[in-house]
């Protein structure tokens, strides 16, 4: 009963299955900012995020992402690899431009998509794992330690630094990262704003393991998907569910809660102010 109970948590759809060949052909078509692309060989599929210059996260980058997850859990993926098409940012985290002078309506559908980005992901059957070849603040390290694994190359930062920003993350941004760094660790790094380099990520379990490459990347995520090869994947699902049910739950029964929260949050003129003066910044260095 509680089995039947809990596995709503887990996204799902009752489209019919498609080929491999298909998945693409469709991702391709119908995506705007992400590419999916399924090895025949192997079964593992890769989504690329593709949204230029730094692959921040607006309503519908975040749509398409939750689509491709959803494709590649439909078409019985083996498991699915997240990576970036850019060379220096894997994703650069929420679009400012959803949160500054919002009109709510829209502000709505971005953070609505957002919290279901995110239980996807997280509470994704399939096994996941991240190749991270760029920079990954906030955002961008919330979907990555969504994933069961990390891979990162070398000088680039990863962290959730929300505070710097003004913001508090919410409850289930700091359930992902308490998901693979000790408690005190996380407790300091989201307070500070901490970005950790590639070397601090991997000495703190922020990240698996570095690789010099994202074809090098690319190819251990590979492998730690490929891992579970001899587990059964129904078992190895309900296994991974017992670990983040919880997280997973708590959203699903908050999510009216947490969406007004972050509404009254940034809208606050306080906030709106932090906005501007960070959008202000970010012109001064482009230029």
């Amino acid at each position: 009963m509680y089995i039947l109970r809990t596995a709503r948590v887990f996204a799902s759809t009752s489209a019919p299955r498609q080929s491999w060949a298909f998945l693409r052909s469709m991702s391709s078509v119908d995506a705007q900012y992400t590419k999916l692309e399924v090895n025949e060989k192997t079964g593992i599929a890769t989504l690329t995020l593709n949204r230029p210059p730094v692959n921040s996260l607006n309503l519908e980058l975040l749509t398409d992402i939750r689509n491709a997850l959803l494709d590649a859990e439909n078409n019985k993926c083996k498991g699915l690899i997240l990576t970036s098409s850019s060379n220096s940012v894997f994703c650069a985290g929420l679009d400012i431009m959803e949160m500054y002078q919002p009109k709510e309506e829209r502000l709505k559908s971005f953070w609505t998509a957002l919290q279901s980005t995110w239980m996807t992901l997280y509470g994704s059957k399939i096994p996941t794992a991240a190749a991270i070849n760029g920079h990954s603040p906030a955002g961008g390290c919330l979907l990555a330690t969504s994933c069961e694994y990390r891979v990162m190359l070398p000088k680039f930062t990863i962290g959730l630094n929300e505070t710097r920003l003004g913001i508090m993350a919410p409850k289930w941004f700091m359930a992902s990262f308490l998901n693979v760094l000790p408690r005190r660790v996380a407790e300091l790094a989201l307070t500070q704003g901490r970005m950790f380099t590639t070397v601090e990520a991997q000495e703190a379990g922020l990240i698996d393991d570095v690789a010099n490459t994202k074809e090098e990347a690319l190819a251990k995520c590979e492998e730690f998907i490929a891992s579970f090869k001899q587990v059964n994947p129904y078992a190895r699902a309900l296994t991974k569910q017992q670990f983040r049910v919880k997280e997973l739950q708590e959203l699903e029964e908050q999510r009216e809660q947490d969406l007004q929260a972050f509404i009254a949050t940034i809208t606050q003129p306080a906030t709106q102010k932090g906005l501007g003066l960070y959008l202000e910044s970010l012109k001064k260095k482009s230029k």
